[in-house]
């Protein structure tokens, strides 16, 4: 396990303050997760049992109209692409290197450092596999493609581009997270 310095812990934690400062209806979350990072010293490695940090991508097309989301292989659910941080505190930049890992698209750039959204979710435990049941502690960005030609992963069973109206009448095939997202993006879904 790599040690992880202070100051970047803190930096995180400073966003997700900044965060929570603007969307306090995550307050709770933000603290929730301030204090897993504080609190536990191997929270960038997925080998920390209890669960760890990831990060995630709202990935938007060039013109801004239509967000990329993968129909997960393991969760067999529609979500925005992601991953483990794997020992990288700088969550933005794991958000980057798994969106363009999992959609095969190079080039994509932050539309803002900030913090676009963040969540804390329950993972299944896939005993086969000797993965115990943990949490995914998950700081979320939104960042912009330059194309929307991509190539599916062998993480996903498909990638689609998806509009307002899709997350609105496709509701049903989404967790709450990634309909809170589209809501805060498209601003009616």
């Amino acid at each position: 396990m790599a040690t992880i310095p202070n100051n970047l812990r803190a930096n995180l934690c400073k966003a997700l303050q900044i965060f929570a400062e603007k969307h306090p209806e995550q307050h709770d979350t933000a603290d929730r997760m301030q204090r897993f990072i504080a609190d536990t010293p191997d929270c960038f490695e997925r080998t920390h049992a209890e669960g760890h940090m990831t990060g995630s991508a709202w990935l938007i097309n060039p013109a801004g109209d239509k967000a990329l989301l993968t129909l997960h292989h393991k969760l067999q659910r529609w979500m925005q692409t992601g991953g483990h941080a794997d020992g990288e505190p700088d969550t933005l930049r794991v958000a980057l290197r798994e969106a363009e890992e999992e959609s095969g698209i190079q080039g994509i750039q932050p539309v803002s450092p900030e913090i676009f959204d963040i969540d804390i979710h329950r993972i299944p435990a896939r005993p086969a596999r000797g993965e115990p049941e943990h949490y995914h502690y998950d700081v979320r960005y939104l960042l912009r493609a330059p194309h929307e030609e991509f190539i599916v992963s062998d993480e996903s069973d498909a990638l689609a581009w998806w509009t307002a109206e899709d997350f609105a009448s496709r509701a049903a095939e989404l967790d709450e997270a990634v309909q809170r997202m589209a809501r805060r993006y498209f601003g009616k879904a």
